[in-house]
């Protein structure tokens, strides 16, 4: 892979491919399983911090030098842009699907990971089915995110509003409104800023 390959601006390449690849020169099949597994967690990781609003945990699996959008370098830049995300909707409940991993080298991959996420508050609620189109890199023998380019399938606001509900008080009732997020301290936290 050549370096413009590596660099190229997200936006104006496809990173990844249904098609299979070789496996990279000189890693073990024991160093590719570890390597898809940890990726693989990465974006596990993403979308748990997302739903916890713990962005600490979620920009703390980018580079430490992750480009931010607006121009700014770094987790605590990236960070803000988050915090400004998670702030449009009360809830986020992100599904990592599907997700294809290809290794460049030992230290080099790219993905696309689909999800699904259900979002809103009490008085909205839509859904949205997304690509994200990744980078990943290993630095001191952990996987990170150079980048993700957050890519729209469709988005649609649903009539049903699960949050105004009353509370299920699980196990008494299956259906109502749950106790998560709400019960996690980093959703406190975040909702208390």
């Amino acid at each position: 892979m050549s370096n413009d390959d590596w660099s190229a601006p997200s936006g104006h390449r496809t990173y990844s491919s249904a098609r299979r690849r070789s496996a990279p020169e000189g890693m073990s099949s024991l160093d590719q399983l570890l390597a898809y597994e940890q990726i693989r967690q990465l974006a596990n990781r993403y979308a748990l911090a997302v739903n916890m609003r713990d962005l600490d945990a979620l920009v703390e699996l980018f580079v430490d030098d992750v480009k931010a959008f607006g121009g700014q370098t770094g987790r605590e830049a990236l960070k803000a842009v988050f915090a400004a995300h998670t702030d449009t909707a009360e809830v986020d409940v992100l599904e990592v699907t599907t997700h294809v991993i290809n290794l460049h080298d030992a230290d080099h991959a790219t993905g696309t990971v689909y999800s699904r996420c259900e979002m809103g508050s009490r008085d909205t609620w839509a859904r949205q089915s997304i690509a994200y189109e990744d980078r990943y890199e290993r630095r001191d023998g952990l996987w990170y995110f150079v980048n993700r380019n957050h890519l729209l399938f469709y988005g649609v606001e649903v009539p049903e509003r699960p949050l105004d509900q009353p509370p299920a008080n699980w196990p008494e009732r299956v259906v109502g409104r749950g106790s998560v997020p709400y019960d996690w301290s980093t959703w406190q936290a975040a909702r208390a800023q």
